[in-house]
């Protein structure tokens, strides 16, 4: 848990009520955020695919089981806040899991989204070529065409605006905000703290302008509907 997360944690706390709310986060993994969450709510539930993690995470908070986001175990609006950090590039199903994480939120409750930005000048989670995995920051991949950037990276999915609006698409949802955010830079500063000082002042400042565009990831928060009496959407 370093700054960039705490940093992350301070744009959910803005754009949601946590005090004494309902809490799921989807694709927990061990548990940092869930964690995070129980500085504000003792309501706090989370899910991870991967047994190993959701043991670890459930040192962190009791509420966490094992499970896919495709197929959450909890019932209508049962929850305030769904949030999902880094997940639905990984999930077999990412419209699924949308459907999901609307389904299990109540009218008026938000869905709190980090996912990778396609438009970020690198592939941060390694690419294939020649049939083996190379791992680490790969540039200019995501501005590849579609199929040749899949092709590299078929393990990950990166998002553009479109593709974000698409997946939300008849859903009972509106948009409250919606960005791009550059990195943290936390190792980077552990070991050059003047250098990664100098990033995060360069690339938090570019949020503040069209270049955001660029950001490592997007930001999304939507808030869910009120669905008509007889409209089965949600």
């Amino acid at each position: 848990w370093g700054e960039g997360q705490e940093r992350r944690f301070h744009m959910v706390r803005r754009w949601t009520e946590l005090r004494d709310r309902r809490v799921l986060d989807v694709g927990c993994g061990v548990g940092m955020y869930t964690d995070a969450f129980l500085r504000h709510t003792p309501h706090v539930f989370g899910i991870e695919i991967e047994h190993e993690r959701a043991l670890e995470a459930r040192t962190r908070a009791a509420g966490v089981i094992q499970a896919a986001g495709e197929h959450l175990p909890f019932s209508n609006a049962a929850f305030h806040i769904v949030f999902s950090h880094e997940v639905l590039e990984h999930v077999e199903d990412d419209r699924a899991c949308i459907e999901e994480m609307v389904r299990v939120v109540g009218p008026g409750g938000r869905l709190v989204i980090f996912v990778p930005n396609r438009l970020y000048p690198f592939e941060t989670h390694g690419i294939f070529w020649r049939g083996r995995y190379h791992f680490g920051n790969a540039p200019l991949v995501n501005w590849l065409p579609t199929f040749v950037r899949n092709r590299l990276a078929p393990h990950v999915r990166a998002y553009t605006v479109a593709d974000l609006r698409q997946l939300l698409k008849g859903l009972p949802v509106r948009i409250v905000h919606h960005t791009q955010i550059y990195p943290g830079y936390d190792k980077i500063v552990a070991r050059a703290p003047a250098l990664g000082s100098l990033l995060r002042g360069i690339t938090y400042a570019l949020e503040r302008t069209l270049l955001k565009a660029f950001g490592l990831s997007h930001f999304l928060v939507v808030e869910k509907e009120e669905v008509p009496p007889g409209d089965v959407r949600g």
